[in-house]
């Protein structure tokens, strides 16, 4: 016996069809009225609420209501980031959490990680095309056709009465003239048209779930003689552990070499060589240890996975801790290199994402060594670190990088700090209204450069922020930030309100002295 895979669909019980096509029309209606021509913020997750409630209504009989707690939280902790701020981060954990929730809610049958991916896959990439594939069957011709004739007679004679009205009733009469096709046609607009269609498409797999899974056929096979295995397509000495014993000692010796030259430069400060400077030799070096260490970790996997011959040797195993070890060393290294080069040309989007990712390389060593340790297996491996990414990417869309980016480069300026370099107002400004308060700090310490378009384009991102507090586009965020502004304006207020009564109270003085000084002299001249 032998079990072909093959793919059937998880086919729950349907919902009426006229419930499901109102549904349908109602989300569809409901993306119009809050994404069509706005700003996209808050919205969009009232938008999911909406979209789990109604998915949840109308696949009541497939839900598991073990997991629908757990799915709840899934959804609740996805919606977290997107009413702090919607950004293309928050929006993939959106879209990742409303999945993963209807999946464990609905799919009790996917239990393994590859599983569920796959699942999930199927549901994003080829969910929304069903709908062109479904929608055609949701018409009976049959009752198409029976509803014509029963609505023919009405129809002939309605027309009728209404153009006897029109003629008797001028009011009736421009009514009617309302719905000539062409005057309709004008205010049909097509990329609306393809707005609904879109939108209908993206709902309607939440209101008819239907879930891809593997079934496992049973096949009878006719008997006969046993194939021989093929030979393996690698030579054993090629992983051996002699090899791999003479590998890691060599790769020991070389990563010892760059993680001591590392020490003399980048922490004992040792002057470089002639022509390289700190930054020179930081940028250079940051990129490229991290791609070594990558490799590493492939090798690490390869030469110790699981029940291979090199698993269990006792001169291996701490050979290889050894080198994971210098691996963590050198991603420490790498993170060293970026923060000094930070240091003289300030910190931007991509800087803060090679630290992310950096510090996500130097975990996924330590996992490795932890699956080795702990003799788990290598889908262990691939689901702890599928977590750690998760856990990471989801605390960095709480994070306000815009203010912390523009912040961080004001305080390190060289106006501020005396070192580094100056400040790029310019960029600073690409960053959006979150930035405001420290380009208001920028414009304090350059006051040359008050005046002209720079005022005006920070005007803008005050304006853009305005309309960010639209309820449409409203974030938590962006909330806070108005209340801080706000907050700024009122303590400037008193001292400005000061010096203009300073300036009249002076101006007034000054015209009386001016007239009493008149006087005298008019008296005194004869």
């Amino acid at each position: 016996m032998t079990s072909l895979a093959s793919t059937t669909d998880i086919q729950p019980i349907r919902p009426s069809a006229l419930s499901a096509k109102l549904a349908m029309a109602l989300l569809a209606g409901l993306a119009d009225w809050l994404f069509y021509g706005q700003r996209i913020g808050l919205s969009l997750a009232l938008f999911a609420i909406a979209t789990a409630c109604v998915s949840v209504l109308f696949n009541h009989a497939a839900v598991d209501w073990r997991r629908a707690a757990i799915s709840g939280a899934i959804l609740v902790l996805g919606l977290v980031p997107a009413m702090e701020e919607l950004n293309t981060l928050s929006f993939l954990i959106l879209v990742a959490s409303l999945t993963i929730a209807l999946l464990l809610a609905t799919n009790p049958d996917t239990t393994g990680l590859t599983d569920r991916a796959r699942a999930l896959c199927n549901f994003l990439l080829l969910g929304p095309f069903r709908f062109f594939l479904d929608a055609p069957q949701a018409f009976n011709m049959s009752a198409f056709t029976r509803g014509i004739a029963l609505w023919l007679m009405p129809a002939v004679l309605g027309t009728v009465f209404i153009a006897l009205f029109a003629a008797a009733n001028p009011v009736i009469e421009q009514w009617v003239s309302l719905l000539n096709p062409k005057v309709m046609l004008d205010y049909v607009n097509m990329w609306r048209v393809l707005f609904w269609t879109l939108m209908l498409a993206l709902v309607w797999p939440f209101i008819h779930v239907r879930w891809r899974r593997r079934a496992v056929v049973a096949a009878a096979v006719a008997e006969g003689p046993v194939p021989p295995p093929l030979p393996p397509m690698v030579s054993a000495e090629f992983l051996g552990p002699s090899t791999i014993l003479r590998s890691l000692i060599l790769f020991n010796l070389l990563f010892a070499a760059q993680s001591i030259l590392d020490g003399i430069y980048l922490w004992g400060h040792v002057a470089l060589p002639d022509n390289m400077t700190y930054a020179t030799y930081s940028h250079r070096g940051a990129y490229p240890l991290i791609a070594t260490a990558l490799l590493a970790a492939a090798f690490v996997l390869v030469a110790m996975r699981p029940g291979g011959p090199a698993e269990k040797s006792k001169v291996i195993r701490p050979l290889v801790y050894l080198w994971v070890g210098q691996n963590v060393l050198l991603v420490v290294s790498s993170i060293r290199r970026l923060d000094l080069y930070v240091d003289i040309y300030m910190l931007t989007y991509w800087r803060i994402a090679a630290f992310v990712w950096m510090g996500l390389v130097a975990l996924g060593l330590i996992l490795i060594v932890a699956r080795i340790v702990l003799d788990r297996s290598n889908q262990w491996l691939i689901g702890a670190n599928l977590a750690a990414l998760a856990i990471v990417l989801y605390g960095c869309s709480l994070v306000n990088f815009d203010a912390f980016i523009a912040d961080y480069n004001v305080v390190h300026s060289r106006e501020v700090s005396g070192k580094g370099v100056q400040i790029d107002i310019d960029y600073l400004l690409t960053l959006g209204p979150q930035a405001v308060p420290a380009i208001d700090k920028a414009i304090a310490l350059r006051p040359a450069v008050k005046e002209g378009c720079l005022v005006s384009r920070r005007d803008r991102l005050v304006e853009q922020q305005r309309q960010d507090l639209a309820w449409r586009s409203w974030g938590f965020r962006n909330w806070r930030l108005q209340r801080r502004l706000d907050a700024e304006a009122k303590a400037q207020a008193p001292a400005g309100e000061l010096t203009r009564t300073r300036r009249v109270s002076w101006r007034i003085a000054f015209s009386s002295s001016t007239t009493k000084a008149t006087s005298a002299r008019s008296s005194a001249s004869p």
